[in-house]
């Protein structure tokens, strides 16, 4: 999304100046390069895959584990079985090793934990 405003404005100098607004991007959990990590509170929902609106420097990572309502880890979706994400994308999917399906926790409270490393998370979304 672009947003236009006129700088200098009946200036010799006036000019255009562009902004542009990530989708969905408005705010964000951010961690540095220490790091940081989010469990968000239990939650249902409907879906078989996960995916993520988020951004990473070069040197930046997101993982995800799933836990249930309690906060223990499901082991299929565990923290050491996901696959890093690196980069800048606004619809990404989550993948453990073993699948990305998560069809079988859904209509289960459940908990995100999100391990960030120089990197922000805008929005996670469950799909179909």
């Amino acid at each position: 999304m672009s947003v236009y405003a006129n700088q200098d404005y009946a200036q010799p100098t006036a000019h255009l100046r562009r902004y542009n607004m990530r989708l969905d991007g408005f705010a964000s959990v951010h961690a540095d390069y220490e790091g940081g990590e989010l469990i968000t509170r239990p939650f249902i929902f409907s879906g078989s895959r996960l995916v993520l609106n988020f951004g990473t420097s070069a040197a930046g990572f997101v993982q995800v584990e799933l836990q249930d309502a309690s906060g223990q880890p499901v082991p299929q979706f565990l923290l050491t079985e996901n696959n890093e994400l690196i980069g800048n994308a606004i619809e990404r999917e989550v993948r453990w090793r073993s699948t990305s399906d998560v069809s079988s926790l859904a209509g289960k409270p459940v908990r995100l934990r999100f391990v960030l490393k120089d990197a922000d998370v805008f929005a996670f979304q469950f799909k179909p």
